[in-house]
């Protein structure tokens, strides 16, 4: 028996980066949102041993180091089960974008297991083993908008935002999220010695408050209180005269919330801010990096709106498409209607 499952998209409502962890990870916050653009993995158990993984994307691994093939060997012994487990990835997700596609294929990989062999794992052993693959993969194991905390694993449902009509640009270039982690701890000590340096040469008479550059622990803070301020109105009554996908927009762009990741990849990949200026001046209430990059989406008031401003970057050599974003109950009744 095959068992097709769609491997949905995520988008990153907001990103703050804190402290390195102790265990190399950096603590994050910030809100996921699976979209509807989707990969799709086909899923089918046989005799014998083993795990075959196929793709016709040479950038794809098939190998031990695809995150569907960890995942698969984790589930399988955590069911005790045996066989001859064949994957294949149709790609249709760009790689390296920041969309979660490579985490995204695991879990559907994982659930499309579970339906092959009908014996479903308890959905705490699901996120433990979701979470040991990958930071990104247990979101999709709750779908909508999530919140994400920790290294981005430890995840909660929030208030679902209504669907919204979305453009997603993914321009050709292939952005390293370690190398964008290092760029920013760069840049972050880079600051502190130029504060350290301000302090040793200041007078006595600067304000302290001035010299002082606000901590890893003071981001965190006020990107939970602007996430909080924007998460309060979700399940306020509409504004009249505003649609009630639009009101959510609206707030979440008053509150400034923003992806971290922007300050070290725009310097890098100025092609990118631009794709997002564009998306602002076609009228996108909010725009911005997905992850690390190098997708860049933006969200909109109306199907039109989203239509014009994807062939608008198409026009301009950028790869785009008008989409909407997937609410929690959306995402669980498409992802098997295949």
């Amino acid at each position: 028996m095959t068992v097709t499952v769609r491997s949905f998209a995520k988008v990153n409502l907001g990103l703050c980066i804190g402290a390195l962890r102790p265990d190399g990870f950096h603590e994050l916050r910030t809100a996921y949102q699976t979209v509807a653009v989707h990969d799709v993995l086909r899923v089918q158990l046989a005799k014998g041993s083993g795990i075959d993984i196929r793709c016709t994307d040479p950038r794809v691994p098939t190998d031990e180091n695809n995150t569907c093939y960890r995942i698969t060997e984790l589930a399988m012994a955590a069911l005790n089960a045996h066989g001859q487990v064949s994957i294949e990835i149709e790609k249709r997700l760009p790689v390296q974008g920041g969309l979660g596609g490579a985490s995204s294929n695991a879990v559907a990989a994982l659930l499309g297991l579970e339906r092959t062999l009908k014996k479903p794992l308890p959905a705490v052993e699901k996120l433990r083993i979701a979470a040991e693959v990958g930071s990104d993969l247990p979101l999709f194991l709750v779908g909508g908008t999530v919140l994400g905390v920790g290294r981005g694993e430890e995840v909660y449902p929030l208030p679902d935002l209504p669907s919204i009509h979305c453009v997603l640009a993914a321009p050709e270039i292939g952005v390293s999220t370690p190398k964008a982690f290092a760029d920013w701890d760069a840049m972050v000590a880079e600051a502190k010695l130029r504060s350290a340096a301000q302090t040793r040469t200041s007078g006595p008479t600067q304000p302290l408050a001035k010299l002082t550059a606000s901590t890893e622990s003071d981001k965190m803070i006020q990107f939970g209180r602007t996430g909080s301020s924007w998460l309060s109105g979700l399940s306020g009554v509409p504004a009249r005269g505003r649609g009630r996908a639009e009101t959510p927009l609206l707030d979440l762009v008053r509150t400034g919330i923003e992806n971290d990741f922007e300050k070290v990849v725009f310097p890098k990949h100025p092609e990118l801010r631009e794709v997002k200026r564009v998306l602002q001046r076609e009228g996108a209430r909010y725009a911005s990096l997905s992850g690390s990059g190098s997708a860049v989406y933006g969200l909109f008031g109306s199907r039109a709106a989203a239509e014009k401003a994807a062939s608008r970057l198409r026009k301009q050599g950028i790869p785009a498409q008008a989409t909407t974003t997937l609410t929690r109950e959306q995402y669980w009744k498409k992802i098997f209607d295949c």
